[in-house]
């Protein structure tokens, strides 16, 4: 399979550069699949480098629920290994931006959450089988802060 990573990477800076750029408008919503997204600005735990990635999200309540599938790969995206080390971020869900705090979903609350992003999102389950059992994927919950 071609690497088609660089071609990830353009698309990644276009969506976040018109979401901004439209506040939300272009980018938070995919109608026809009834799709969310939102920009996760976090700080690298090696750089010190703000980061800022569009990720597909599930609501719960004033909280955004995303998953660290990395697309089934075997290691956790970057995003999540830096959420763990500075748990503080920032997101923007349309045109609302606010500080959060992410944290890992566990036991009865991951069942749950799964379930709503699996149903969201099948690739999810997808992408989970074609990590073999070598990692559960991270179901990362993203509440504002106080």
């Amino acid at each position: 399979m071609p690497n088609v990573r660089w071609l990830l990477a353009l698309i990644t800076a276009l969506h976040r550069w018109i979401y901004r750029a439209t506040s939300g408008v272009i980018g938070h919503r995919i109608p026809i699949l009834d799709w969310r997204s939102l920009l996760l600005t976090h700080t690298g735990r090696k750089s010190g480098r703000l980061y800022t990635i569009p990720l597909l999200y599930v609501p719960d309540g004033e909280r955004f629920v995303v998953v660290g599938s990395n697309a089934g790969d075997a290691k956790p995206p970057e995003w999540w290994l830096n959420l763990q080390a500075r748990p503080e971020a920032r997101v923007q869900a349309g045109a609302l931006e606010l500080a959060v705090r992410a944290r890992l979903a566990a036991g009865e609350e991951r069942a749950r959450l799964w379930a709503a992003l699996v149903a969201n999102y099948r690739d999810y389950a997808r992408y989970e089988r074609k990590t073999r059992g070598s990692r559960e994927l991270p179901v990362v919950v993203v509440e504002p802060r106080a």
